[in-house]
């Protein structure tokens, strides 16, 4: 199930996020690589490159935007509840299940409710509004690929600006106009390089640390203690990024494979 978050706040950051990359890919391309590496191997080389890394963060995050983050399904008949204060002993008690007052139903263990997306997420990590989305069981491999594609494409883009600057560049134009509009250009994508890549590095690492720590942000927060205390952190790994080859993680093609969906609706309580 995937619906797009009305959310204003969200909305701007996804067009802040496409702007901010259309924009680096501007300044690479027109005023470093035509401008400083027009007669070289290395200019073609780059732009490709620095194209394919842009085309792969787009691609894992309209992933993280579009997929379902593991949205528990909303029962088709009014649940009742009455029982739950009887003492009586149903299966889902015996498995943790817990009941959201939002939406009126029982949600698996690890599950939250978003109040913007307004549904409880399965293994809720946190509503990222760069992805307009909750970072959920079924979609963290997709915002942890846009992180590191944004962080590789800021570490690139301020790899091309330094050698630009201190490589000898004969053919550069000497015209004045010119040689402000690239400088003026340059500093501009240094900065937004840098904060990105800042921000992203930090969030990254907190990411990491929850998967291995086996305790999402809102657990960290509800102070619930790790889920699997004893779980080898490459299981950990492994269940959000999938069990292909660990070259392949990096891929947004590649499909995140899903838990099998507790009988939710079938219940009986």
């Amino acid at each position: 199930m995937t619906v797009f978050v009305r959310d204003p706040c969200g909305i701007v950051c996804i067009l802040m996020t496409y702007v901010a990359v259309l924009y680096a890919d501007y300044v690479v391309v027109r005023w470093i690589i035509l401008q400083t590496m027009q007669n070289s191997l290395w200019g073609p080389f780059h732009v490709v490159l620095f194209n394919t890394i842009v085309f792969l963060l787009g691609m894992a995050h309209l992933k993280a935007v579009c997929s379902d983050p593991g949205v528990v399904p909303l029962p088709q008949n009014r649940v009742d509840f009455s029982d739950i204060h009887s003492g009586s002993q149903n299966s889902l008690q015996r498995e943790d299940w817990t009941v959201c007052t939002r939406c009126e139903t029982y949600r698996p263990p690890r599950a939250h409710h978003c109040r913007i997306c307004k549904r409880c997420i399965r293994r809720m990590d946190h509503h990222c509004p760069w992805i307009n989305n909750c970072v959920g069981e079924q979609n963290q491999k997709y915002f942890i690929q846009f992180l590191v594609y944004v962080g590789a494409l800021a570490a690139y883009a301020i790899i091309l600006v330094i050698v630009s600057w201190v490589m000898d560049c004969p053919e550069c134009s000497n015209e004045v106009t010119v040689k402000q509009s690239r400088i003026l250009h340059c500093v501009i994508l240094v900065v937004e390089s840098a904060l990105f890549g800042m921000f992203v590095s930090a969030i990254l690492v907190d990411q990491f640390q929850a998967i291995f720590s086996d305790e999402t942000a809102v657990e960290q927060v509800q102070q619930q203690g790790p889920y699997r205390p004893h779980k080898h952190k490459w299981a950990l790994l492994t269940e959000v990024c999938g069990r292909s080859h660990p070259i392949f993680w990096l891929l947004p093609c590649a499909s995140v494979p899903k838990h099998l969906e507790e009988p939710l609706l079938n219940h009986t309580v």
